[in-house]
């Protein structure tokens, strides 16, 4: 079956409040999911890419390239601001940084350490908080805390399913 793109998903926001604790769990996992995925990739085939789209290590990078806008969108919410922050659509950050030219080790490693500093900003919320909402400016509509945790989670996996997709493809392992 083949990965829907990211920007034609449509997202139903209902999770209970006291699902927040699953939804940390599953973001507190990303990063090892992917080192588990990637462990004995040979070095030559991160950096392969399938046409015009990104190479394994360009979806790690980009990974850890969105962390500080997931972290800004948690102090939106935190602050009571009407809008979150929005993102950059064209993905400048990734397409700019080169993560072709970095070991796969450090962009995990990055990683690792961007998403224990969302878990930790998540942990760190008072329960009565999960509930906030903010629009979000791409979706045009209201997100909550948790749906944000969401959001990421589905983010990483739509990224972790695309490295999959690489990884079967012709010339990899």
């Amino acid at each position: 079956m083949a990965l829907h793109p990211w920007f034609e998903r449509h997202f139903a926001f209902d999770l209970p409040l006291w699902m927040a604790p699953n939804v940390v769990e599953r973001l507190r996992g990303t990063a090892a999911r992917a080192e588990d995925r990637l462990r004995g990739l040979e070095p030559s085939l991160g950096t392969r890419r399938d046409g015009n789209s990104w190479s394994i290590h360009q979806h790690v990078g980009h990974l850890g390239d969105l962390e500080p806008l997931w972290l800004a969108r948690v102090a939106d919410l935190r602050a009571g601001h009407e809008t979150l922050t929005p993102a950059d659509l064209e993905n400048r950050a990734t397409e700019n940084a080169d993560h072709n030219a970095r070991s796969l080790h450090e962009l995990l490693s990055r990683f690792r350490g961007f998403r224990a500093r969302l878990v930790a900003e998540l942990e760190s919320v008072p329960e009565a908080s999960w509930g906030l909402t903010a629009l979000h400016p791409r979706l045009k509509t209201p997100m909550r805390l948790l749906d944000l945790g969401y959001f990421v989670a589905e983010h990483d996996d739509h990224h972790l399913a695309r490295i999959t997709e690489l990884l079967h493809s012709p010339g990899q392992r």
